[in-house]
């Protein structure tokens, strides 16, 4: 079970490495370019890893933190929710950095958060 965990974990923060690069990727692409739907992958791949980890975690003795658990999941719908609002349109100027701000508020909250 511990193998399955850790599988989990990687392609979690996978996830997180695809949505970091799809910043990168979006500001490469130009301020005209719609935006990528990576940013819908990574955010499905950690909301599906995510979800999981936190079903498996009875069967591996991991006690996780729900509220944390909770902050985490809304930060990732609001990731989710204004990609797919923007998806293939001209993202306004905002969205970009935005995006990136809550995918790192996300890290944040994921490593500082005991």
């Amino acid at each position: 079970m511990e193998f399955v965990r850790l599988l989990l974990v990687f392609l979690h923060l996978l996830g997180m490495g695809m949505l970091v690069a799809m910043f990168f990727v979006q500001k490469r692409a130009g301020a005209d370019a719609p935006l990528n739907k990576g940013w819908l992958h990574g955010a499905a791949l950690q909301l599906l890893t995510g979800v999981a980890l936190v079903g498996l975690a009875p069967l591996t003795d991991k006690d996780y933190d729900h509220f944390k658990i909770g902050v985490k999941l809304l930060v990732l719908v609001v990731i989710a929710g204004l990609v797919a609002t923007n998806l293939n349109k001209k993202p306004a100027s905002w969205l970009t950095p935005a995006l990136a701000g809550l995918v790192v508020v996300n890290v944040g909250v994921a490593v500082f958060w005991q």
